[in-house]
């Protein structure tokens, strides 16, 4: 095996780092919440766009020809 430990002792420690990233991933998705607002955030940014365009419609449309 890698770096002369044995089979055991590789897949503790592998199955250890991996346990321990699933959890501070749980962990941080629990405290920071960050899919909270993700549909309001959506929202948000697709009016903030439409209304440019609009804009950017309305001004065309009002230049002289």
């Amino acid at each position: 095996m890698p770096a002369g430990v044995s089979l055991f002792t590789y897949l503790k420690f592998t199955s250890a780092a991996l346990l321990s990233m699933a959890l501070g991933s749980h962990v941080v998705h629990l405290y920071y919440n960050p899919l909270a607002e993700l549909e309001e955030l959506i929202r948000k940014a697709e009016s903030k766009v439409l209304s440019d365009d609009i804009k950017k419609v309305i001004a065309e449309a009002q230049k002289p020809k």
